[in-house]
């Protein structure tokens, strides 16, 4: 399961999305995340999983490469539909005993569970079409402007660009660990939920001492070659506009505007 999520990895293929600029990219997930919190019909949502299918398309990233990185979150979507569905006060369609299915809880349980299905394939999208790279120069871009009131806009570019490029070594080396742990009679599938809880907890300790010397030695790697990060700083490629990025803005902005206009009409 542990290497089912997609968050933070990086899918290396020449298409239409990973040609786009990473801060139309970013801008793009901000907005679609905020319109999901938005549009409450399921005519709405009909709408967005046509837009994710045309992004999925144009991005060639293989469909059940993004759905696998369901998988890991399938529990949270299960706890989040029951607890909607039975915990939401309305009109009873069924009742069995104490629990009670009302449609108001059957609406927000449906509606609960695509907006997290829809948030979680919007943001693997934008890590397996846009590099580390662009990813660091598009964030730090997008927080330039906040630099007159103190904020460290590169660090903080920096930081989140490598907290995600890490998900997937760290989430490799814990399955490394557990079989090696297996190997030596561990049992991580047996037991109750508190049971299994408790067998990971040996995996902590040698995941972090490797998380810490992985930090070393980048930390180490990066002042070996000089690094200096900020306005010294200067880049190879340099982030522009170009006509695709132009007409991609104009359809990201009618679409959302759309579906805003929808919600509200």
């Amino acid at each position: 399961m542990l290497r089912d999520i997609t968050i933070g990895q990086y899918y290396p293929v020449e298409s239409l999305i990973h040609r786009r600029d990473p801060r139309l990219k970013i801008l793009a997930v901000f907005g679609f995340v905020i319109v999901l919190f938005m549009i409450d019909s399921l005519t709405n949502y009909v709408y967005a999983a046509g837009f994710i299918g045309l992004i999925i398309a144009a991005s060639k990233v293989p469909l059940k490469y993004i759905l696998k990185g369901l998988k890991p979150i399938f529990l949270i979507i299960f706890f989040t539909f029951t607890i909607n569905m039975f915990l939401t006060r309305g009109e009873i369609i069924y009742k069995m005993g104490i629990f009670e299915i009302t449609r108001e809880g059957l609406h927000q349980a449906v509606f609960m569970s695509l907006r997290l299905i829809f948030l979680i394939i919007g943001t693997s999208i934008l890590t397996l079409t846009t590099s580390p790279i662009e990813l660091t120069d598009g964030i730090e871009r997008l927080l330039n402007p906040f630099r007159r009131i103190g904020v460290p806009a590169h660090e903080l570019a920096m930081m989140m660009t490598i907290a995600l490029r890490f998900i997937p070594t760290i989430l490799e080396e814990t399955d490394k660990i557990m079989k090696a742990q297996m190997a030596r009679g561990a049992d991580f599938e047996s037991g109750n939920i508190v049971k299994r809880a408790k067998s990971l907890i040996p995996l902590l300790v040698p995941l972090f001492i490797g998380a810490f010397r992985r930090a070393d030695d980048l930390a180490t790697a990066m002042e070996a070659r000089c690094y200096r990060g900020g306005k010294s700083r200067t880049r190879m490629k340099q982030l522009k506009f170009n006509k695709g990025d132009f007409a991609g803005s104009i359809l990201m902005v009618l679409f959302y505007g759309y579906l805003v206009f929808l919600r509200i009409a």
